[in-house]
């Protein structure tokens, strides 16, 4: 069974005396609906669920009164003696709220009824088309959480790392001591592995059990192809071949030597006016995350992103490497990478980043001068490079070299190799980036 980090979410939502009702948001297929069940079969003495996808019955419910009274008669007529409905002791949970979103104006009233606990999960919630049906948002009286699949320290706890062994790690980036031998090669095994599966809690979960590739890899395509059918019947009629589009493009435009979105990549003679919105989709409904240029590497790194000009990103990993040619699966797991490692690193660390909740932003100037990836580390602007093989990170010392500039003086490499400094730059073991917190203490001087 998948340990989560969002169930410890849920359990501070619920201990709020003055908690919301909840809306649980993210990727189709990334944990939600389980995520939830078992929180509330652990924390509630009831729990009545209603999917409005498996069930589209469901949604006449909310048809007429939004009276909190008339609604659990309805649910109860429904469910049948199945559901019960005891005030303090009960959660209900709306799977796929984004059918019904009558379910969405009525968390308002279940809030101010204040008898039962609420959780809504969708999956499309933000993207455009699904807020025009919604007659209120509760705006105020509901709380939102994003959740994403699994990330790379769950996948550790998914594979038998105990948190124990993570504090080794931690205690080694801590005092910038080499990571033991051992434990170090086991670390980039599991980070390899991680690269071609992936977070989606069902692939994980077939590939600990299984360790079939074939398997995994089947299992993301039709994971891929959930989404491309999501495209086709939630977007407007207008923006469904563009969405595809874009979407189909991203393995495209990850493996360019510059990978700025290019809307030209997409079709030739397209602008930002003809792809905006289907980029916007796409990202709304968590499949990707926008890196964005800086205009200067200085805090707050928000102040000074160029927001026409950005990288995309998929949100896991494992997905994006599905999208690639057969047989990268098998390259990557045996340490052979070509000409798509640039890519696959950048992006598997964008995945460890946004999943931490961090946004996401690199530096590139037209002189050629590009750091993959920018951010807020122990209170200072930090640069990022991101190395699939030992790598000179020369305009990462270029920067370094004229603070007075770029008002940095610090800087971390992730790669192949395991923890050392070389003047202002640490190398880290790539498999280190979610530990990159400003908790952490590493000494960046």
């Amino acid at each position: 069974m998948l340990n989560r980090k969002i169930e410890e979410k849920l359990l501070l939502w619920k201990k709020n005396k003055n908690h919301n009702p909840l809306i649980l948001k993210g990727p189709r297929q990334c944990g939600k609906t389980f995520s939830v069940t078992r929180f509330g079969k652990n924390n509630y003495k009831n729990v009545v669920i209603l999917n409005f996808i498996q069930n589209p019955s469901y949604i006449s419910i909310f048809s007429d009164s939004l009276e909190v009274d008339y609604l659990i008669m309805m649910m109860s007529t429904l469910l049948g003696p199945s559901a019960t409905f005891e005030a303090g002791k009960t959660l209900i949970i709306f799977d796929e709220i984004q059918e019904c979103p009558n379910a969405r104006t009525a968390l308002k009233f279940f809030k101010l009824d204040g008898r039962f606990d609420v959780i809504g999960t969708g999956s499309l919630l933000g993207v455009s088309g699904y807020t025009d049906n919604v007659k209120s948002i509760p705006v105020g009286y509901e709380t939102t959480i994003k959740m994403y699949p699994l990330d790379f320290e769950e996948f550790l706890w998914a594979n038998g790392v105990s948190p124990n062994v993570i504090d080794v790690l931690k205690q080694c980036l801590a005092t910038e001591t080499p990571v033991p031998e051992a434990l170090h090669k086991r670390f980039q095994d599991l980070l390899l592995q991680y690269v071609v599966v992936g977070g989606m809690p069902a692939v994980v979960q077939a590939f600990i059990d299984t360790k079939q590739m074939n398997d995994v890899l089947q299992m993301q395509r039709d994971i891929i192809n959930a989404y491309r059918d999501d495209m086709v019947k939630y977007a407007d009629t207008g923006d469904k071949s563009r969405i595809r589009e874009c979407f189909d493009s991203i393995p495209m435009q990850l493996a360019k030597d510059n990978k700025k979105f290019q809307y030209s990549k997409i079709k030739k003679g397209s602008t930002a006016s003809d792809y905006e919105g289907s980029i916007k989709w796409i990202e709304d409904a968590g499949i990707i995350s926008r890196c964005y240029n800086l205009s200067i590497t200085e805090l707050p790194l928000e102040g000074n992103a160029i927001k026409e000009v950005f990288k995309l990103y998929m949100n896991d990993t494992g997905l994006f490497v599905s999208m690639l040619e057969d047989g990268i699966q098998l390259d990557i797991l045996q340490g052979n990478l070509y000409g798509y490692k640039g890519a696959i690193f950048e992006n598997l660390v964008a995945d460890i980043f946004s999943k931490m909740g961090r946004s996401l932003y690199y530096f590139r100037k037209d002189s050629g001068l590009e750091v993959d990836f920018v951010i807020r580390y122990q209170s200072k602007c930090t640069l990022i490079e991101v190395k699939a093989e030992n790598g000179n990170a020369k305009s990462t010392k270029t920067i370094l070299k004229h603070p007075e500039k770029y008002q940095v003086d610090s800087a971390i490499k992730l790669g192949n190799y395991n923890i050392g400094r070389s003047g202002q730059i640490v190398t880290i073991p790539t498999y280190m980036a979610f530990l990159l917190e400003n908790d952490n203490v590493g000494r960046l001087k």
